[in-house]
């Protein structure tokens, strides 16, 4: 791997449906609005959590659903164990999803789930079309919902709204001929806690004949292939793309994005849609900053520049489908800037390949049986490999000779795995913490610090050995939030150091 090592010392002071039209549902792309006063086709109906009571007493799908008054609570949820997996849907066509809505217990400890819960990266989402073995679409449920990494993130588009991070709706028409079946998987090593969900779909006389079906289809590359484009979708027969969504943990420093999007249609050598770099794809300029759009955003950007950074993107063609007849290939390029020392040519220039970490979904349409030969990985296979050469935790060294005068103590916040130091200096003058960590080879290493920032934090000043790193680092935020600082870069010899 190229690219810079890490060390890191912790320590911590915590809209609308879809534009795309199918006759037989009564969708209308030119004005959605418009076809409401139209008449519609087929009949509403619903899979839904509700709490539904069989004859053993235990719940039974095919039951009469419970109201709350009947049943004296609010027991429309389920808990799926690691390993386990739960059908949301399974039902006869023809007929055609028209939203989703799940909702779910974030990841933290909290009352209800007092080890924690799932992510929604643990979490596979699976739909199976008319009895097909393999799923029209597999991806794990946050990325589908343009959130990525595992983290909660709020998003406002046409298709996909993740309303305040934890209410994911999705408005994809998917239409089926014979059945449709929609279930979550658990991969993850908790439970999948409070499980609640709405599918809403119309249940239809017929479809016309070319129907295309609705997939969606994750792949990751951990890092991408030096000397190969990163491949987001390849299959064979007719319909048209409609979004992506991509998630690029950086390996290197420096801005990654340069790489232009590729895609290959009907079987061409070269590829007719050629872009001019990451962000021109995601319809943005100049770099991406978090924000949100009906067909293009940003849902989740910690740091620019530096190693480890999470990006997350999704764009989606509903006013513009790019459209094929045999086939198709969606890549991009993996080009951007890389710090000198990493450069062959040891200077900073812009055309450099680099070898981050990529995940992305790609959505389509299509007649006939998919070619494309991807299949989810594992729950722990998802999970981004670690980056960190050495890891000192703060929480490791309480003793009062690491520190000066003023309370320490552990603490837990929902975005750190484990818990945390809280230091209470009594006074700014004495303050001071210390973190011993030990380098046992010499490579070049990046020394990176985790801190907590928040409406009541102060400053931090670095020390290396008893040498200034820096000036001091502001650990002042709105929101209580981890942020990541970059400290030096630097070849140490084998040893012991202290922070």
């Amino acid at each position: 791997m190229k690219g810079i090592a890490m060390l890191v010392s912790r320590i911590s002071v915590a809209i609308a449906a879809a534009a795309l039209a199918l006759a037989a549902a009564g969708a209308h792309a030119d004005d959605p609005l418009a076809g409401l006063a139209r008449p519609q086709q087929g009949r509403s109906m619903r899979a839904t959590s509700s709490f539904r009571l069989g004859a053993d007493g235990k719940y039974d799908p095919k039951a009469d659903p419970l109201g709350d008054t009947t049943e004296r609570s609010n027991y429309d949820n389920f808990r799926v164990e690691p390993g386990k997996t739960h059908v949301c849907m399974d039902v006869k066509g023809p007929g055609m999803i028209t939203h989703m809505w799940f909702t779910f217990l974030g990841p933290e400890p909290q009352g209800w789930a007092r080890q924690g819960s799932a992510t929604h990266q643990d979490m596979l989402l699976r739909i199976y079309w008319d009895g097909n073995p393999r799923p029209g679409v597999e991806a794990p449920l946050g990325d589908f919902f343009a959130n990525c990494f595992g983290k909660r993130s709020e998003v406002i588009s046409l298709p996909v709204i993740v309303e305040d991070a934890d209410s994911y709706n999705c408005f994809w028409r998917m239409p089926f001929c014979k059945s449709a079946r929609v279930e979550i998987v658990n991969q993850g090593d908790r439970s999948i806690n409070l499980l609640y969900y709405n599918i809403d779909w119309i249940k239809l006389k017929q479809l016309p004949k070319d129907t295309p079906y609705f997939y969606a289809q994750y792949r990751q590359e951990y890092p991408v292939q030096k000397g190969k484009d990163y491949v987001a979708l390849e299959t064979t027969g007719k319909g048209h793309y409609v979004g992506t969504v991509l998630a690029v943990r950086t390996r290197s420093p420096s801005w990654f994005g340069e790489g232009d999007e590729k895609i290959y249609v009907d079987g061409e050598a070269k590829p007719s849609i050629w872009g001019t770099g990451t962000e021109d794809y995601f319809l943005s300029a100049w770099g991406l900053k978090k924000t949100s759009t009906p067909y293009f955003g940003v849902p989740y950007f910690d740091q620019w520049g530096i190693v480890g950074g999470h990006t997350s993107a999704y764009r989606w063609h509903i006013a513009d489908p790019i459209v094929f007849e045999k086939g198709i290939k969606v890549t991009f390029e993996h080009w951007g800037w890389i710090s000198p020392d990493e450069n062959p040519e040891h200077r900073s220039m812009s055309w450099n390949e680099r070898e981050d970490d990529y995940a992305s979904v790609a959505f389509w349409y299509q007649t006939g049986t998919p070619t494309f030969e991807a299949r989810a990985p594992e729950g722990k296979d998802r999970r981004l490999p670690s980056l960190e050469r050495v890891i000192a935790y703060a929480r490791d060294h309480l003793d009062e000779q690491r520190r000066g005068q003023g309370p320490a103590q552990t603490q837990q916040l929902p975005f750190y795995e484990g818990p945390q130091v809280l230091y209470r200096p009594e006074a700014a003058e004495g303050a001071w913490f210390e973190v011993p960590f030990e380098v046992k080879e010499k490579v070049p290493l990046r020394l990176l610090l985790n801190l907590t920032t928040s409406y009541d934090f102060g400053a931090y000043q670095a020390y290396l050995n008893g040498v200034k790193l820096g000036g001091p680092l502001d650990l002042y935020s709105a929101d209580t939030a981890s942020k990541e600082f970059h400290l030096l870069d630097f070849w140490p010899d084998p040893g012991r150091y202290t922070l």
